[in-house]
């Protein structure tokens, strides 16, 4: 497969969006979703917390929406508190030792699934984190289940992956933070939308699992969330419905530190006022 193959009718994030025409304008686009939140108020991480954040999240399935094959969702996910026992036996098994909690970051990136493509983007990531004064330790491969997609979502599912990343010299959570902020712009403005790589997150307190899923896909996608070793003291959940835009994986939520139901009030400064 071509970094280009997938793009050439379209624009946007792997070219999943089509361009202007007939009556559809990208400019138009709105969308209104199902946004949820559970937390246990004392900071107690738990299994349990994410597991009641599945029951939340599939009860807003009115609230999303699919596609003609009912497999296909808008997108959903899940946003929740780094598990430090789940990561610290996850890195363990690919021989990686983690840091304290607080002292690493890692997040869920996708990527492409042409081996190449994926390779160049990895080699930008490292390269601007060293640029940083951070360093990518390790890569571990997200195991999902292709097998619950729908056509539409298989057609672009990408390969996710979690970078491990740590300071090179010691810094304050604030000052790794602006790091990693500065590390996840860079790297997607300088990746190209037919190199279908985006960073869902990457955080040292916070990961977001999402993808072109419906509600009760997200948990059987990502067995990561299966595991009881996962524990978190809050998940914010989503369920997007699409209304009048164009679903990718890219636009599911939750995005890197919020989640919204689509119904802001806006105005595009871009456009000339009316007269």
């Amino acid at each position: 497969m071509s970094a280009t193959t997938n793009s050439a009718c379209g624009y946007g994030w792997a070219g999943a969006l089509p361009a202007k025409q007939g009556l559809y304008d990208p400019a138009n686009e709105r969308d209104s979703c199902g946004v949820g939140f559970i937390i246990n108020i004392k900071g107690i991480p738990s299994h349990s917390i994410l597991r009641d954040s599945e029951d939340l999240l599939c009860n807003m399935t009115h609230r999303g929406a699919t596609g003609a094959d009912e497999r296909d969702g808008d997108g959903a996910g899940v946003m929740a508190a780094i598990p430090h026992k789940f990561m610290t036996k996850a890195f363990k098994e690919l021989g990686h030792s983690l840091p304290p909690a607080g002292h690493y970051a890692v997040g869920n990136l996708f990527l492409h699934p042409d081996e190449k493509v994926r390779q160049v983007s990895i080699a930008a990531v490292e390269r601007i984190a060293q640029s940083l004064g951070l360093q990518v330790a390790a890569w571990r491969l997200v195991p999902t289940n292709s097998e619950i997609l729908g056509p539409n979502g298989r057609s672009r599912e990408p390969i996710v992956m979690q970078p491990l990343v740590i300071a090179q010299d010691q810094l304050a959570e604030q000052e790794f933070q602006r790091r990693l902020f500065v590390l996840r712009k860079r790297a997607m403005h300088e990746s190209a939308p037919d190199s279908w790589f985006y960073v869902c997150s990457l955080a040292v307190r916070n990961i977001v699992y999402k993808g072109l899923l419906t509600p009760a896909q997200v948990p059987e996608y990502y067995t990561d969330l299966r595991d009881s070793t996962f524990e978190t003291h809050f998940a914010l959940v989503h369920s997007r419905f699409s209304t009048n835009t164009f679903p990718s994986w890219e636009r599911a939520q939750p995005f890197n530190w919020c989640a919204h139901n689509g119904k802001l009030i806006w105005a595009d400064k871009t456009q000339p006022a009316a007269p």
